[in-house]
């Protein structure tokens, strides 16, 4: 039956009727002129829909712009799948379909031939040439709903192996595919109508491939050149190969492992790895000569506490006696703390931190002084001294953690010769498939919302909340300084949103359409969705993932 109603919409406090023949992108072309960055997606009446669909009832609306988060992803989603319809094109489809979608390195989304054709400058002008030429076109992006034993057969007929093993375990019964020209894939995630939308990006060779170069979201009508960051891409890189040489590039892999009743061992492989890794890093340090101050830093959730106890343990064994000590409790008083451009106290930046008093200190320990350290109490907002002194003979060493660590100016009295810096992140190197990475900054998110809810008494709601200003925490004062790490060290453990899922899940669910992060806890719903559940009984009480689920041996 044609329906030829007309819908009441509700946009920006205006209600207007609307034909049902009428496309979500003629409403946003309609009130693009009310935005400084392009719309990429809408919300109706609490669901997100993509601008190629059609009005189908009243409804409140909401736009989301590239500078938004979701519009930023639906952006980059779509580019993603212009670069590789351009190298379907340019050098066919086993080319194409054998690709792998890898990390980001800040603007730049690097993409790995994985051999079907040389990562060349000159091939990278190629699928430039050919994304604009589709973008200048306004190909459209069709997208279709397959039962999944239909989609199987379709991506097994291109040799897409890692979405057979996907969909294996999917529990709907029906899956959507985008196609562009003939060329199909599948995405987690929205996408946009037609390539005219992206209009700004840029490919490069990088390493053993390409960076596919987009906007951020603070300036959405641009691309910047890369900022170069080898040795993030160094650690990315490893850990990749390492996941490749047992056989675990994506989560199908990891599904079937946990099926065949694999995990112990997997888990028991994975934790050596990780410790073997703690141990090189001590035998660096030891190797240096003359350390003193082992400075780590890292983002959120990183495992860092974990870590600096696992290192220790390893450096004891190397004769050396380690001392923790945490750059919190040189916090100012808490009536000295910086405030923000929203007037709240600025916890994240380095005024926050009593850097002369720090570096006073530490000269003083160097010189081999008995120095009283402080500690600061978060009850009453200041730095207390209750007696804890230090005196460093020669074979003891600080490890010192904090997000400043890597900060020039945090340790700036200090001699060079005298530090060793370690950066810590979580850099997820397994994809959902070979098109669909996850992003480092989700796994990071939900080890801080499983871990929040169990010591802190924080709901998911609160976490998600929070969590972009810590993101901006990070972009200020962690991530411009992790290239001058002397080592970087990945803490992402391959198993582990198995072992996450059953926690978030639970707290997830409990986030309504009334919330404001509403749309972001059904996006790490559906994207927990993909993966099987590991109970964390599986887990040594050492693993750094004990830090976010319980049950850890050390003091977390």
């Amino acid at each position: 039956m044609v329906d030829n109603r007309n819908y009441k919409l509700t946009i920006l406090g205006e209600t207007k009727e609307y034909p049902s023949s009428t496309t979500w992108a003629q409403i946003a072309e309609e009130y693009q002129d009310r935005f400084d960055s392009p719309i990429a997606a809408i919300a109706s009446n609490g669901k997100i829909r993509e601008l190629f669909k059609k009005v189908t009832r009243d409804a409140e609306v909401t736009f989301f712009t590239t500078k938004d988060k979701i519009g930023k992803m639906t952006y980059d989603r779509t580019a993603t799948m212009l670069f590789l319809k351009a190298v379907f094109d340019v050098f066919g489809g086993d080319a194409a379909n054998h690709t792998r979608v890898d990390f980001t390195i800040a603007n730049g989304l690097f993409i790995n031939p994985e051999g079907k054709y040389e990562a060349t400058q000159e091939n990278a002008g190629k699928i430039k040439k050919r994304m604009q030429e589709i973008s200048d076109a306004k190909t459209p992006f069709l997208k279709r709903s397959f039962s999944i034993d239909d989609a199987m057969d379709i991506f097994k007929s291109c040799g897409m192996e890692d979405k057979v093993r996907l969909f294996k375990y999917r529990r709907s019964s029906r899956v959507n595919i985008y196609e562009i020209e003939g060329y199909y894939d599948y995405y987690y995630g929205y996408m946009l109508p037609n390539a005219g939308y992206v209009k700004y990006f840029d490919v490069i060779q990088y390493g053993r491939g390409f960076m596919l170069l987009l906007p951020d979201r603070k300036d959405p009508n641009s691309v910047k050149p890369l900022d170069e960051r080898k040795k993030l891409y160094e650690a990315f890189e490893h850990t990749h190969d390492w996941y490749k040489q047992i056989g675990l590039t994506n989560v199908g892999n990891l599904n079937d492992r946990i099926c065949n009743n694999g995990m112990n061992d997997l888990i028991l492989v994975q934790e050596a790895e990780q410790e073997r890794r703690i141990a090189e890093i001590a035998k660096q340090i030891v190797s240096k000569g003359g350390v003193k101050f082992i400075m780590i830093a890292g983002p959120s959730s990183s495992g860092k506490t974990s870590f600096s106890h696992r290192l220790s343990i390893q450096l004891r064994t190397l004769g050396y006696k380690p001392h923790p000590i945490g750059l919190d409790d040189y916090f100012v008083n808490r009536d000295k703390t910086p405030i923000d451009e929203d007037g709240k106290p600025n916890f994240e930046c380095i005024e926050a931190i009593d850097v002369e008093g720090f570096n006073n200190d530490m000269l003083k320990l160097l010189a081999g002084e008995r120095v009283e350290l402080p500690i600061f109490n978060f009850k009453t907002g200041h730095r207390e001294y209750n007696g804890h002194f230090m005196q460093l003979d020669k074979d003891d060493v600080l490890v010192i953690e904090g997000i400043h660590g890597l900060n020039p100016k945090m340790s700036h009295a200090l001699p060079d010769e005298s530090k060793f810096k370690i950066y810590i992140s979580a850099l997820t190197s397994i994809n959902i498939d070979e098109h669909n990475r996850i992003a480092t900054t989700d796994a990071r998110l939900l080890r801080r919302m499983v871990r929040d809810a169990r010591t802190r008494g924080n709901d998911a709601r609160r976490t998600l909340e929070m969590w972009p200003s810590v993101r901006r925490g990070e972009e200020e004062n962690i991530f411009p300084f992790q290239e001058q790490a002397d080592v970087m060290f990945n803490s992402a453990l391959i198993y582990e949103i198995a072992v996450l899922k059953p926690f978030a899940e639970a707290l997830l669910f409990d986030i309504g359409k009334e919330d404001e992060v509403y749309y972001e806890a059904k996006r790490l719903l559906k994207f927990l969705d993909y993966f099987l559940s590991v109970p964390s009984e599986f887990l040594p009480n050492n693993s750094l993932c004990r830090e976010f689920v319980g049950g850890s041996c050390f003091r977390v």
